[in-house]
């Protein structure tokens, strides 16, 4: 690990507190929404992968997910109940299954971005363009793709 004088255990200590925060705020804002609709935090991110990967495998969500074909089945069966999402055989290989949004799976992803957008763009709008590449350049660097 490299060497960096200026950066302290505190220092460290206080990055992982303020993400935990900024992962905490950015979820609670939805909340309300998904309320209405019996979901949870679990739904809301099938969701948001299912919107921004349309058309994904039932394992490719898995591995965006990294959660269990149990705990993923309960979300999709959930948002199926509700008519939020399709699952389509696949067209090369059947056995695959490829999730889409319908327009209230779309019209409840929509609800829920503008809430979460609000928090990020309050966040972002005072910064300019190098900051915000910057910032978005180690929040990439934290996740382990």
């Amino acid at each position: 690990m490299k060497n960096l004088l200026y950066l302290k255990d505190d220092h460290i200590k206080d990055f992982i507190e303020q993400i935990f925060y900024a992962y905490r705020e950015t979820y609670s804002d939805p909340k309300k929404i998904l309320k209405k609709y019996s979901f949870g935090t679990a739904h809301h991110r099938a969701i948001h992968l299912i919107e921004r990967y349309e058309g994904i495998t039932i394992s490719g969500l898995l591995n965006k997910l990294k959660i269990t074909k149990q705990s993923l089945n309960r979300v999709l069966r959930d948002l199926i109940k509700n008519k939020s999402i399709i699952v389509k055989k696949g067209e090369i290989d059947s056995r695959q299954r490829h999730i889409f949004l319908n327009e209230k799976g779309k019209k409840l992803f929509n609800e829920i971005f503008l809430e979460q957008k609000k928090r990020i763009h309050n966040a972002l709008k005072n910064l300019d363009s190098d900051s915000v590449l910057k910032f978005k350049n180690v929040l990439s660097k934290i996740i382990n793709e």
